[in-house]
């Protein structure tokens, strides 16, 4: 419900400036073309109504309504009821009439499309309608030099406004899309790149180390007994190891837009550009950095890490190679006492 509401009130901003400014412009050309025919003191009263104050009470109404959409579109229909009586009333000169229709219509596709294209030409028949009802049914064929220069505004300052809340409605929905992106590539528990995102990395930089020769090492980080972490002091407790273990990553790597988690308790890093010993003393810090985590509502819980390392090799045929020696060393660490770190042996180019 709420976010419903927020997405009507987005829509009815939107829609304030183009109506302000439409509708305060548009004053003039239907004054203008008013003003030869002596028309009641009623509807010039009506008419500034409709021009300087009408747009502000539309927008109070539709932002206090409960449901500001669906306020905002039959504000958009009063408008076309609107522009169609204007016309009736001012007998149809031909380039007033065209500026205000056309104008009414822009608004109503930029607003709505189709959906709210069919409906507001409608509307605007009513307005004729009830115009014609009032005034009789006339037609004036030529437009005087002060009715084409009364347009002129509405022509220029409508469409300009109408493009600016496009362009900004253009920036705002690149920026959502962005931010989706990055959604479907982040694991939402770490705050680091989820499994799809990190292959895709994986492969992106095994191509660049065999394309440019540059250096690499792939780490993957496990857990110890982590599902026993889980059954002995439930998910919450293990969701907290979680997230200390990838904030020690992004406090301890010095790339750590390149790590993700891989698995349920398995966590991967890319290190490029970095030797060997200089890994193995990241990978050691990070270990014991979990094996000093305290949790402290579970003051029995230790934490240690299974490390597995693999240098990139001009052997490697494709990156999944790479990444299964990397899962040996894991499988090596893990089988050898756990909680310690361990390094993939050289291929042989024989």
């Amino acid at each position: 419900m709420e976010n419903h509401r927020g997405k009507g009130l987005s829509f009815a901003r939107r829609i304030y400036l183009p109506r302000t400014i439409g509708l305060g412009v548009g004053f003039f050309s239907v004054g203008a073309a008013l003003y030869p025919l002596e028309m009641p003191a009623w509807l010039w009263a009506l008419l500034v109504f409709n021009g300087f104050i009408w747009p502000h009470l539309a927008y109070q109404c539709s932002s206090r309504s409960a449901f500001p959409y669906r306020a905002e579109r039959r504000n958009l229909l009063y408008d076309s009821v609107c522009g169609g009586f204007w016309t009736a009333c001012f007998q149809f000169n031909p380039l007033t009439t065209v500026t205000i229709l056309s104008m009414m219509t822009m608004n109503n596709v930029a607003a709505g499309g189709l959906r709210l294209f069919v409906p507001g030409a409608l509307a605007q028949l009513a307005g004729v309608l009830l115009g014609w009802a009032l005034f009789g049914v006339r037609f004036t064929f030529t437009a005087t030099p002060v009715q084409v220069w009364a347009c002129l505004p509405m022509l220029t300052l409508y469409p300009l406004a109408l493009g600016m809340v496009c362009y900004r409605l253009a920036i705002k929905l690149a920026e959502h899309k962005r931010t989706l992106s990055a959604l479907s590539r982040t694991d939402s528990l770490t705050g680091l790149l989820n499994h799809g995102a990190w292959k895709d990395l994986l492969h992106l930089k095994f191509d660049q180390c065999r394309e440019h020769g540059s250096q690499a090492i792939l780490a993957l980080i496990d857990i110890d007994h982590f599902k026993a972490i889980n059954d002995s002091y439930g998910h919450i407790v293990g969701d907290t190891v979680l997230r200390q273990l990838s904030h020690e990553v992004k406090r301890l790597l010095p790339e750590s837009e390149l790590a993700g988690r891989y698995g349920g308790d398995e966590f991967c890093a890319i290190l490029p550009n970095l030797p060997l010993n200089k890994v193995e003393a990241l990978m050691e810090q990070l270990r014991q950095a979990l094996d000093r985590y305290r949790h402290p509502d579970v003051p029995a819980l230790r934490v240690s890490l299974s490390i597995g390392l693999a240098r990139y090799q001009g052997l490697y045929p494709d990156a999944l190679d790479w990444l299964d020696d990397a899962d040996k060393a894991l499988y090596t660490a893990k089988h050898t006492g756990r909680n310690t770190v361990c390094v993939a042996l050289s291929r042989s180019s024989v």
